[in-house]
């Protein structure tokens, strides 16, 4: 059985709103769309790289596969072929532009289309896509993730968690890594434990 791998940026607030640019998501009036450019260095984009090698499946959001779509196939480059080549699942209730090639619309049963994906490749990767990721993390359908820390806050956007989080335990799966400017990638991989609860003032803990 394949995995879902989801790829997050975000600020220290876990603001994750338009990353990449000034119009990839402007809900709410939110001002700052493309903050993550002016941090990416030599060892992020090695770090993004990285991620996306086995990469045989896309799965996103309406939001970001119209964003995606007007983008990538004008493009060239490692990232854009990739993107180009794959086929792109789209998770959408309405009507969504399949005109790039490879897309397909999920069924409306998300869970039981996610599960088949898994099925069907070894490496399906999320890319953005909010209100996906937060369905995907209550149905835990996510088998590892990708997050960049960036050195910003911003108090305002869309969150990682804006809808809530179940409770779980995630595992580290590699040493954090921190770029030089201050961006760390922590990823991590969903256990089948429950957060357990202690007390800090107990013996062992010194306090």
């Amino acid at each position: 059985m394949g995995i879902v791998q989801l790829e997050l940026f975000a600020t220290l607030d876990l603001v994750a709103q338009g990353p990449g640019g000034p119009q990839e998501d402007t809900d709410g009036g939110f001002p700052f769309g493309g903050w993550q450019a002016p941090l990416v260095d030599e060892v992020s984009g090695a770090q993004v790289a990285a991620a996306y090698e086995g990469t045989d499946a896309l799965l996103l959001g309406r939001r970001t596969h119209g964003v995606f779509s007007a983008y990538w196939p004008h493009q060239d480059g490692d990232f854009a072929r990739l993107f180009n080549r794959v086929p792109k699942y789209v998770a959408s209730r309405g009507a969504p532009d399949l005109s790039w090639a490879g897309s397909r619309q999920l069924g409306p049963d998300l869970p039981a289309a996610v599960r088949e994906l898994r099925e069907r490749h070894e490496k399906t990767v999320v890319v953005g896509s909010l209100d996906l990721v937060q369905t995907l993390l209550r149905e835990r359908l996510v088998d590892r993730l990708d997050l960049w820390l960036h050195p910003i806050t911003l108090g305002t956007g869309k969150t990682v968690f804006a809808g809530g989080a179940v409770p779980a335990v995630l595992e580290l799966l590699a040493p954090p890594a921190a770029g030089p400017g201050g961006t760390v990638h922590l990823r991590y991989g969903l256990t089948d434990a429950v957060p357990g609860t202690g007390d800090m003032t107990a013996p062992d803990h010194g306090l």
